[in-house]
């Protein structure tokens, strides 16, 4: 495990797509954060979901970041290569009695009016095509971000005993994120404003491992006219690794930084480094999406 005295952030792709202009912010945004503070980056590729996979796309994304000059630290980690960490982990809460086996179905959790009440916690269910859920006793109904400051989260999914294992036997994502930034040592998140959601869920299990929760800054969401946001779901545009200077110069100025026109005959390493150089959380726009001028 990385040792925490250091700042490191990290980048953590899902290959379901190629990388375009809203992963690149996700990118720079992370990037530039830890190397301002002579940090550590690191790479994950969050491979869990294997049916929305597309083939050949984590290579793509890793030559892509280095066409734009992301250099990472250390070792890549692969989620696929992790079930065995995971499961351990979910073994340890059902014998502990932290976490228990759930029949309930979509429709169920719906009649109930959308949020799960707590149905199968005291029924002592045995795994039977179930999913598995974690036991909230203590609800994180608000956070503070680096850059939006308090958050107050839904009360009712503050509440809710979420599924740490889906019924189809996959692992969830929050499970799976936690427990890698806890093993790569992970000090602050730097994502997406889409994330701030699961961010409660993610300091339960924190709290539940005995384990300080990281900082989190949730950057502004790139969307379209049509009130979209970029994701690879919504089919955007891969962003070009064969002329990656135009794009970076994009991002920095979305992020709320005027690099200066000519820097972008620079090379990806001299635009990185302008940003790293001028890089100050004050200059963030305080907004979760901005509409994309195309």
């Amino acid at each position: 495990m990385t040792n925490t005295n250091q700042y490191v952030g990290r980048f953590a792709p899902s290959p379901s797509g190629l990388l375009h202009f809203g992963s690149l912010i996700a990118a720079l945004g992370s990037y530039l954060q830890a190397k301002s503070q002579q940090g550590k980056w690191v790479v994950r590729i969050e491979d869990l979901d294997p049916p929305r996979e597309m083939l050949g796309a984590a290579d793509d994304i890793l030559r892509t970041l280095e066409a734009f000059g992301f250099m990472w630290d250390g070792d890549i980690i692969y989620q696929s290569l992790r079930h065995d960490v995971y499961q351990a982990q979910i073994d340890a809460w059902l014998a502990q009695g932290n976490a228990y086996y759930c029949q309930c179905s979509r429709k169920d959790i719906q009649q109930a009016g959308g949020f799960y009440p707590g149905t199968c916690r005291t029924l002592n269910q045995r795994h039977n095509n179930g999913a598995v859920r974690l036991q909230v006793d203590t609800p994180i109904t608000h956070f503070d971000d680096l850059l939006h400051g308090r958050i107050e989260l839904p009360l009712a999914l503050a509440h809710e005993d979420f599924i740490i294992r889906r019924r189809d036997g996959l692992f969830a994502y929050n499970l799976a994120v936690v427990l890698d930034d806890i093993e790569q040592g992970i000090t602050e998140v730097v994502r997406g404003a889409d994330l701030i959601e699961p961010t409660g869920r993610q300091i339960s299990l924190y709290q539940q491992l005995g384990h300080p929760a990281v900082s989190y800054l949730h950057l502004p969401l790139a969307i379209t006219d049509n009130g979209n946001k970029l994701s690879k779901q919504n089919h955007a545009p891969a962003i070009d690794k064969h002329n990656p200077r135009p794009a970076l110069m994009a991002a920095l100025r979305f992020l709320g930084f005027s690099p200066p026109a000519e820097l972008v005959i620079e090379s990806v390493e001299q635009i990185l480094q302008w940003g790293i150089t001028h890089w100050q959380l004050k200059q963030l726009p305080k907004t979760t999406a901005i509409t994309l001028a195309f």
